[in-house]
């Protein structure tokens, strides 16, 4: 016979717990908007074009950003990398990430809400916080 503790009921409350939140990132990984998601995020990395369009959007928002920093942006430099960033996007493959981005946005804060729901505090944004009013 065996007694059970509050150390012990704690223990296995826990550990019951991150068994939930092991199984729910399982499922979570096996759902179609994080395939799509995963699929699209392969493509574009494989894409040759897209990479490049990406370095350089990467290379033009540094630069901007340490114009910035100095005091030196332009608005010019704003609409330089607006351009670039919309060039970007307009790459099939990109766009295709982008929506699948969108739709497992959409589907993980569908299962915030359901965490968030009994809980009374939004799950993604307020669990680790402090003292927000």
């Amino acid at each position: 016979m065996s007694i059970e503790t509050d150390v012990d009921a704690t223990t296995s409350e826990r550990s019951h717990l991150e068994t939930l939140g092991t199984e729910l990132g399982e499922a979570i990984a096996e759902s179609a908007e994080y395939e799509a998601f995963q699929s699209a995020k392969e493509a574009v990395e494989e894409d040759d074009e897209a990479q490049e369009h990406v370095r350089e959007f990467e290379q033009l928002r540094q630069e901007f950003m340490l114009a910035r920093q100095t005091g030196e942006a332009t608005q010019e430099d704003v609409q330089k990398v607006q351009r670039a960033q919309q060039e970007l996007h307009e790459l099939p493959v990109m766009a295709e990430y982008l929506e699948a981005q969108a739709e497992l946005e959409a589907k993980l804060e569908t299962i915030n809400e359901a965490i968030s729901e009994p809980l009374a505090v939004d799950f993604g944004q307020q669990a680790g916080g402090c003292c927000e009013d």
